[in-house]
């Protein structure tokens, strides 16, 4: 063989090393998977096809430069993937280091690929100095860029620490291991050299304060195969410009027990994912945000196979009111859906907005409107079905007819109405009493703000002919650069 192939070989050999087996083995031991063990996880057997693996900066000794990028496939669709490599520099970002995302990400956008990054990164390579605060610009600016183009999809898998938090932030979807990864802006080292005040990792930034708390993540698993497995899940949901999302066949769904689900009792409670799951495609129900402010549902679903976008008010919580949280979860989820061609699904039980001063003091007025932003502003198709109750301003802002939403269907114990009748009796003035205030679903059929009344077993198939009947509803968007939402 030809002296030149063995060197190429050799150069091969030496970029799959990364930082060593000695690190590698410590990674393992931490109960982590290493970078190339994580590729072969998230994508089809053998697809994987490597770009820039000899690029290394001139203070380097590694090939690759501490991140594997390239394509490959997830169910037969291709998606561009980087992975940051621990083993190398702790995975930190150098100015090569971020010149290869950038340009995994310029292949994406030009190819009308989702983009996956797998997080494992101490934050900025100090040793270079502002030339790798640089690099988080360069990727900032294409997270930006590309939004609502190509589905940005980040897993932290280790650490995600400093500048390198704000991607994450600024993608579609965060997933995060429940045991090895943190994520925070300012390190425990840091707060206590600067404050004296000790953290814990876990309480800092830990999965389970992300995902319940903050609400900076979307999915957790309790490893990382769970969590690559669920993002490969997610990706059959997601369309994009070039790949419609298949609509597969479906068996015969029951869909007769529905009725049943709510309580008879009014005040009574119960579980509105038991709607979700009734009124879709059996086991498609993909729940995002699922801990995290849980008064309002999101994800997605199929019926008859085609994918929808869900959004709902969850009794069991709050009794299923909206605050600052669940308005920004929503609005969030909604103009994904939006972004991407993904029909809107909402079901509505909602006694109005969270009062009292704490929540006016904290911005439920900005923060609801977000969400009458986020439906008003979406052109894809949209259907609502009130449950229950829809009061106040929280019947508008659930895309009510008024708000733009194509089909507007109730079951028949609905109330929609200003206010409950209890409150309304103490507060309407006696001599007002009289006027015929009752909140009847057929008042509101009546008035046109209902398309029909329909019985729970008869939602699924109503729902299935709807959709498909807006399918090639056209978008209509004002000519204008964009608008100002209350952010």
């Amino acid at each position: 063989m030809h002296e030149s192939f063995n060197g190429l070989s050799e150069w091969r050999q030496k970029a799959l090393r990364g930082g060593g087996e000695k690190r590698a083995a410590a990674h393992r031991n931490k109960g982590k998977l290493t970078v190339r063990q994580r590729l072969h996880e998230l994508l089809d057997e053998g697809s994987f096809m490597e770009i820039q693996s000899f690029a290394k900066g001139c203070r380097s000794e590694h090939l690759g430069d501490g991140v594997v990028t390239g394509t490959g496939l997830i169910h037969g669709r291709q998606v561009g993937v980087y992975a940051q490599d621990a083993t190398v520099y702790g995975g930190s970002l150098g100015d090569i280091h971020a010149k290869k995302i950038a340009a995994l990400m310029d292949l994406a956008a030009k190819n009308q690929m989702p983009v996956i990054g797998l997080k494992d990164s101490g934050g900025a390579r100090i040793q270079e100095g502002v030339v790798s605060l640089e690099g988080y610009g360069q990727i900032f600016k294409r997270n930006v860029l590309y939004s609502g183009q190509i589905p940005q999809i980040s897993v932290i898998l280790g650490s995600c620490a400093g500048g390198a938090v704000y991607s994450p932030a600024l993608t579609d979807f965060v997933f995060m291991t429940e045991q090895t990864a943190h994520m925070f802006l300012t390190g425990p080292k840091v707060i206590e050299k600067a404050t004296g005040e000790t953290v814990c990792p876990d309480r800092l930034g830990g999965a389970a304060v992300q995902h319940q708390t903050s609400g900076n993540v979307h999915y957790t698993g309790k490893d990382e195969r769970d969590v690559l497995k669920a993002v490969r899940t997610l990706l059959t949901y997601i369309p994009t410009k070039r790949r419609p999302v298949i609509h597969r066949k479906v068996q015969k769904h029951d869909a007769s027990d529905l009725g049943n689900i709510l309580p008879k009792e009014p005040s009574r409670t119960y579980d509105v994912k038991q709607v979700v799951t009734a009124i879709t495609d059996h086991g498609s129900f993909f729940e995002t945000q699922r801990c995290f402010s849980k008064n309002i549902v999101t994800g997605f679903a199929r019926l008859q196979g085609s994918s929808i976008g869900l959004v709902a008010n969850q009794p069991k919580v709050l009794a299923g009111s909206l605050d600052l949280d669940a308005a920004d979860k929503a609005a969030r989820f909604i103009r994904f859906c939006d972004a991407f061609h993904i029909p809107i699904l909402t079901l509505v039980d909602v006694p109005g907005f969270l009062p009292g001063e704490k929540a006016e003091h904290a911005g439920i007025i900005r923060h609801g409107a977000k969400l009458l932003y986020a439906y008003a502003e979406a052109t894809v198709p949209k259907i609502t079905v009130i449950l229950r109750k829809a009061f106040g301003g929280a019947y508008v802002a659930m895309n009510s007819k008024g708000l733009g939403a194509d089909f507007v269907y109730a079951w028949p114990e609905a109330e929609i109405d200003v206010m409950g009748k209890s409150f309304a009796d103490e507060i309407v003035h006696p001599a007002l009493r009289e006027v015929d205030n009752e909140a009847s679903v057929m008042k509101a059929a009546q008035l046109g703000l209902i398309d029909d009344i329909l019985m729970p077993d008869e939602t699924r198939e109503r729902l299935i002919r709807s959709f498909d009947l807006l399918r090639s509803k056209e978008e209509d968007r004002p000519l204008k650069k964009h608008g100002n939402m209350p952010l």
